[in-house]
C-alpha cells in the first residue's frame, strides 16, 4: 500500500465541468477522481465507467455539465486513523485508490494499492519500463575474484542490467560453524560449498567496483544481519532476500529499514507466509518487488506455476518478477508476458564447474539470447491500442479489396448500388463503406473501374495546384501516372519509381514527346523471383546479380534521359543493401559491408548518371518482411562513405528520423551532418521507430528547423514529397504535403 498526502491530482470540486474532469482523469493516469465540495468534504467519485453510464442514461448529456450530475455517490473511503490492515482490505481488482478522511469527512490523503515506480539504481521497475534483467552470479565465481570479474564482463556483454552476488557471515549464520558432522546431508553440502566459494568482503567490494565501471548495477543477497552491515559499507543500492528467508522477519526488517529497494523471492513458501512477509514490508520505508520462484534446482516445469504471478501482484500490492532455476529461458519469457517486471537467472561460463548453481545457469550466449528475446517480447506486447502497422498497410493494399466504379460516373450523378463493385487491390475505400457511398452524388467524374476514395465521402477535397518553392521539386511517379500529375501542377522534375517489371517496358508506349523537366530514377529494391538488391552481400552470386540489376537500372535511366530536357546527369536512388535478418551487425562488419558496396559500385558503368545511396531506417519493410538495416543509418559512417567514394546521398527524412529515434540521436544533428553531402531529398514525416511515410505534420519531424538547415547547408537541393500512397486520388496526398511544405521550403 502507498499513501500520499499530495491529493491535488485526485480531487475536483463538485461544480467542475465534465470536460475538465475527464482531462484530469487522463492526466493522473488513475482512471478515477474524487469529488469534494468547497469545504473539501468528499461527496462522490467519477470513473471512466461512471462517465459512460452518465452519457448513456442522461437525456441530453453535455460536457459542460458539472461533475456532480455524473458522479457516483456510492464510494469506498476510510479514516486517516484506520489501521493499515483495514485499509488494505478495502482494495480489490476494481478499487485501487481509497481516499482517507478526517473526522469531518475531508480528504486528507489517498491510499493506493499500487506503489509508485520503484527504481533499482538507474532502472525503473514498472509496467511502462523495460524489464530489469539480473544475472545471478551468486557464488558461481567459486571463490575467485578473477572469475567474478570475468563473469561480470560476460554478463555486461550479454545485456544484463544487474549482477547479483551472495554473502553469508558463517560465524553467525550456522550453529557451531565449522563443525558440520552432525548436519543433514543437504546442509553439509551447502556449508561445504559456501565456506570454500564465498568472496571476502574486500574482494566483493572490488567486484562491485568493477561492475559499476562496466555499466552494470551490482547488488547482493545477504543471509544474515551481519552481512547487511557489510553490504551497507560497500554501498549497495538494492537488496535481494532469498526464498529461504521469506519467513525470517528479523532479516526482512533489517533490510527494509534501510529504505532501499527490496527484491523478495517467494519460493518454498505458503501463501499465508507471503502475506505475513508483505505485512512486515508495509511497516517499513523500503519499496519492494515480489519474485515468483520455485526453489528446486531445477524445478520440474509442472511445478513452476507461472499463473501465480497475478495472485502474487495482488498479495504484494507491488510489481512482480520471476527468479528462475529451470533449464532454458522460455519460462522467463512467459513470465514477462504475464507481467514480470524483473527477471533473475543464474549465470555461469561453464556448467561443468563444481557447484549446484552452475548446472541450472545460463551460459553467456544463452543469457544474451534471453535478453534479446525479452526485449523483442516487450516490443511485441505493445500498449494495448489497436493500430495498423507499416507492414500491414503494405499488405492491406496488396491483398485487400476496394470499392470501384462499375461504369463511368459523371460529376453530380447519383451513385446507385449497381454502380459500385468490390475489386482488388485495396487502394481505395474499403468495402464496408459502400452503404455510405451509395445514394450520394459524385463530386467528380469517376471513370469505369476507377477507385472511390475517402474524399468522395467528404465535403472538401484537396487537389493539386501550382506551388512556389525555393528549390527544385517534383513528384514520385510511375509510367502510367506521370502525365496526369505533371499536367495539373508545376513540378521541376519527376522521380520514376521503377518496379522490376517496369524495367522491361517500352518507353515509347508511355512517352510521346520530351518534357521540359529534370529526371530522377529510383531503382527497384525487389527484382524478379523475390531477389533483394544487396551490393554488400558476402555471397558472391548475390552481389554479382545485384551489380547486373543495378547496371540495367542505369541503362533504363540513360534511355529515359533524352525525354527530359533539363536532365544532364540524372541521379539514381539506390537502397544498396547491407541488411540482416535477426539483428544489427557490429561496427567492424558494418565497415566491411561499406567496403563491399564501394567495390560493387566501382564495377557499375555510371557514365552519364549519378548513383545516390539512400539513407535508411533501422527496420526497413521490404516485400519479404521486416529486416535490420546496417548501412546509411548514422550520419558519421554515411558521410565517411561519401568522402571515401565521392558519392552523394538521397536524404529520406522519414527513414532517418526513425533511425534517430531508435538509436537516441538528434535528428537536427543528423541533418546538419548529412545535408552537405545530399543531392536530393525525400520529404516525409515519421513517428516512433517504424512509422514511415506519414503525411507532413502528422509525425515527429520539425520541418521548420529542417528547412532552415537545408537553406544553409544544401541550397538548391531538390526534393519530392514521399508520402505513402500520396499518388492516390489524383495526387491528393501529395497536394496536402506540398501545401504544408510551402510555408518552410
Amino acid at each position: 500500500m502507498h499513501i500520499t498526502r499530495h491529493t491535488a491530482p485526485y480531487l475536483v470540486l463538485d461544480g467542475t465541468p465534465l470536460l475538465q474532469v475527464l482531462q484530469k482523469i487522463d492526466s493522473n493516469k488513475c482512471g478515477v477522481v474524487f469529488v469534494v465540495d468547497t469545504h473539501g468534504v468528499l461527496c462522490g467519485c467519477l470513473t471512466d465507467g461512471d462517465f459512460r453510464r452518465f452519457i448513456v442514461s442522461a437525456p441530453n448529456p453535455a460536457l459542460e455539465a458539472p461533475v456532480s450530475q455524473a458522479m457516483n455517490r456510492t464510494f469506498t473511503a476510510a479514516r486517516v486513523s484506520d489501521a493499515g490492515e483495514y485499509i488494505n482490505s478495502l482494495f480489490s481488482d476494481r478499487i485501487l485508490y481509497v481516499p482517507l478522511l478526517d473526522t469531518q469527512g475531508r480528504v486528507q490523503a489517498i491510499a493506493s494499492s499500487l506503489q509508485p515506480p520503484i527504481r533499482i539504481g538507474p532502472f525503473e521497475v514498472s509496467d511502462s519500463a523495460p524489464t530489469v534483467v539480473i544475472a545471478e552470479i551468486g557464488n558461481n565465481h567459486n571463490g575467485s575474484l578473477d572469475s567474478a570479474i570475468e563473469l561480470i564482463n560476460l554478463a555486461a556483454g550479454a545485456g544484463a542490467n544487474c549482477v547479483k552476488f551472495q554473502l553469508r557471515d558463517l560465524s553467525t549464520l550456522y550453529r557451531d560453524a565449522g563443525n558440520d558432522h552432525d548436519e543433514d546431508l543437504g546442509s553439509q553440502y551447502v556449508l561445504d560449498q559456501v565456506s570454500r566459494f564465498q568472496l571476502s568482503p574486500d574482494d566483493l567490494g572490488r567486484a562491485f567496483d568493477h561492475a559499476r565501471k562496466v555499466g552494470v548495477l551490482p547488488f547482493c543477497t545477504p543471509s544474515d544481519e551481519r552481512s547487511v552491515e557489510i553490504l551497507e559499507g560497500l554501498g549497495v543500492e538494492a537488496y535481494k532476500i532469498a526464498s529461504a528467508d521469506l519467513v525470517n522477519h528479523d532479516l526482512i526488517r533489517a533490510v527494509a529499514a534501510l529504505g532501499k529497494p527490496v527484491l523478495l523471492s517467494t519460493g518454498m513458501s505458503l501463501e499465508s507466509e507471503i502475506v505475513d512477509a508483505v505485512a512486515v514490508l508495509q511497516q517499513l520505508p523500503s519499496p519492494w518487488v515480489l519474485l515468483h520462484c520455485n526453489a528446486a534446482y531445477p524445478p520440474p516445469f509442472k511445478d513452476i506455476n507461472l499463473s501465480f504471478l497475478s495472485r502474487l501482484r495482488t498479495l504484494g500490492a507491488c510489481p512482480v518478477g520471476y527468479s528462475g532455476h529451470e533449464r532454458g529461458y522460455h519460462v522467463p519469457l512467459a513470465a514477462v508476458a504475464l507481467g514480470a517486471r524483473v527477471v533473475e537467472k543464474h549465470f555461469t561460463d561453464d556448467r561443468a564447474r563444481e557447484g549446484n548453481d552452475h548446472r541450472v545457469s545460463l551460459l553467456p550466449a544463452e543469457f544474451q539470447a534471453m535478453v534479446d528475446a525479452i526485449r523483442q517480447l516487450e516490443d511485441a506486447m505493445g500498449d494495448g491500442v489497436r493500430r495498423i502497422s507499416q507492414g500491414e498497410f503494405i499488405n492491406r493494399e496488396a491483398l485487400g479489396k476496394s470499392l470501384v466504379a462499375a461504369r463511368a460516373i459523371a460529376a453530380g450523378e447519383l451513385i446507385a448500388a449497381d454502380d459500385v463493385l468490390v475489386r482488388c487491390p485495396g487502394r481505395g475505400l474499403p468495402p464496408y463503406q459502400k452503404n455510405r457511398l451509395v445514394g450520394r452524388r459524385a463530386k467528380r467524374a469517376v471513370p469505369a473501374m476507377a477507385f472511390f476514395y475517402p474524399s468522395d465521402l467528404e465535403a472538401d477535397r484537396v487537389a493539386l495546384a501550382t506551388y512556389a518553392f525555393r528549390r527544385p521539386w517534383g513528384f514520385p511517379v510511375r509510367y502510367h501516372d506521370y502525365r496526369g500529375l505533371a499536367d495539373i501542377s508545376n513540378p521541376d522534375l519527376l522521380e520514376f519509381h521503377l518496379s522490376f517489371k517496369d524495367m522491361d517496358l517500352r518507353l515509347s508506349d508511355y512517352l510521346d514527346q520530351p518534357l521540359p523537366l529534370d529526371l530522377v530514377v529510383h531503382a527497384p529494391e525487389v527484382f524478379a523471383n523475390d531477389f533483394l538488391l544487396d551490393l554488400a552481400s558476402t555471397d558472391a552470386a548475390t552481389r554479382d546479380r545485384s551489380i547486373d540489376e543495378l547496371q540495367r537500372v542505369v541503362d533504363v535511366c540513360r534511355a529515359l534521359t533524352p525525354w527530359f530536357e533539363r536532365a544532364t546527369r540524372p541521379p539514381i536512388i539506390v537502397n544498396v543493401g547491407g541488411f540482416s535478418r535477426d539483428g544489427f551487425v557490429d561496427r567492424a562488419e558494418r565497415d566491411r559491408r561499406y567496403d563491399r558496396v564501394a567495390d560493387a559500385l566501382s564495377r557499375v558503368d555510371r557514365e552519364g548518371v549519378e548513383i545516390l545511396p539512400q539513407t535508411m531506417p533501422p527496420f526497413p519493410w521490404l516485400f519479404g518482411g521486416q529486416l535490420h538495416h546496417n548501412l546509411f543509418l548514422d550520419a558519421e559512417s554515411s558521410t565517411a562513405f561519401c568522402r571515401a567514394t565521392g558519392l552523394r546521398l538521397c536524404l529520406d527524412t522519414s527513414h532517418s528520423k526513425l533511425a534517430c529515434t531508435y538509436f537516441g540521436w538528434s535528428f537536427d544533428d543528423f541533418a546538419a551532418t548529412v545535408l552537405p553531402f545530399t543531392r536530393h531529398m525525400h520529404l516525409v514525416d515519421a513517428r516512433g521507430t517504424d512509422g514511415e511515410g506519414l503525411q507532413i505534420g502528422t509525425g515527429e519531424i520539425a520541418f521548420d528547423r529542417l528547412a532552415a538547415l537545408a537553406d544553409d547547408l544544401a541550397p538548391g537541393v531538390s526534393f519530392i514529397p514521399e508520402i505513402w500512397q500520396g499518388h492516390k486520388n489524383d495526387g491528393e496526398g501529395f497536394a496536402i504535403a506540398l501545401e504544408r511544405l510551402q510555408q518552410w521550403f
